[in-house]
């Protein structure tokens, strides 16, 4: 399995989610297309949070795919990025970006979003 990150939009470069902090993401799933290079090499789309409303979990605990764990703690508020997951029989792509954060008790909320 390995992630690689393509920083789009750049961060603060401070703020990042820490294991078990809760986190909204906002995503769109797409289908690894060696063709479609130009466009960060996503193919076909398989799934998209956008419409459907905020979809939260906590990172870096397996609540998700192992690729979200690690993709999404190395980025920082405000970043907008394409991770780029392989082992899961294809590879996929998931642009996410980190347009705000707020206190939420002893952990952090952070939102995350393509949009």
């Amino acid at each position: 399995m390995g992630v690689t990150r393509k920083v789009l939009k750049e961060g603060n470069g401070t703020d990042k989610p820490k294991k078990g902090d809760v986190v909204t993401i906002e995503y769109t799933g797409n289908l690894y297309d060696e063709s479609k290079a130009d466009n960060d090499y996503r193919g076909t789309q398989f799934d998209s949070s956008v419409g459907r409303g905020d979809f939260k979990t906590q990172i870096g605990v397996g609540k998700v795919i192992r690729g979200w764990d690690e993709g999404v703690m190395e980025m920082s508020l405000g970043e907008k990025s394409v991770l780029t997951i392989s082992g899961y029989g294809s590879t996929l792509t998931s642009p996410s970006s980190t347009p705000q954060t707020v206190a939420n008790g002893p952990s952090r909320d952070y939102a995350y979003g393509d949009g």
